[in-house]
């Protein structure tokens, strides 16, 4: 008997769930490793988004307030695209795909984009510094690494609850 595409989707689903749940549940634990993994993904594409935003907010002498509205619309729009991109090539349909994606990324961008723009707002002169000054590079250096930092725990909670990029896994 063949199984339809939704038949088929499901199923590797459930397997999934028990998967996850065999190595990722007994406890509420997640490794540190996967954590990091999980949030150095998200990191990709929310860096990308928030150095383009900035730049293009920097250059274009936006206010900081809009600077920081640009930066954290393309986070969010090339993180969920990097998820999209491994799940659409794993053959699922593209709603489903951003189901998935908005599922996976969700909190960790916004915990990263809380992170990464408060640091660039906090750090006088950084958002007015421009694109040729070491303080507008080194202030957005640091608020990616300090949003990775921080948010890698909160990735591993998530994980070992079956949620955040957990839910990505069976796609890959």
């Amino acid at each position: 008997m063949h199984q339809s595409a939704d038949e088929s989707d499901h199923t590797r689903h459930q397997q999934h769930r028990r998967h996850q749940h065999d190595e990722h549940q007994h406890g509420g634990h997640a490794s540190w490793r996967t954590a990091a993994q999980a949030t150095a993904h998200c990191l990709t594409g929310c860096a990308i988004g928030e150095i383009l935003g900035m730049v293009v907010g920097t250059s274009l002498a936006l206010h900081n307030g809009a600077t920081v509205a640009v930066s954290i619309a393309l986070a969010f729009v090339f993180g969920y695209a990097l998820t999209m991109r491994g799940v659409l090539r794993a053959g699922l349909p593209v709603r489903q795909a951003l189901k998935v994606a908005l599922a996976a990324d969700t909190v960790s961008i916004a915990v990263m984009e809380i992170i990464d723009n408060t640091v660039m707002v906090a750090v006088p002169g950084a958002m007015d510094a421009g694109l040729a000054t070491a303080l507008f590079w080194v202030a957005l250096a640091f608020s990616l690494l300090l949003a990775f930092v921080l948010t890698v725990p909160v990735n591993r909670w998530m994980i070992a609850r079956g949620r955040g990029h957990a839910v990505v896994h069976a796609y890959h």
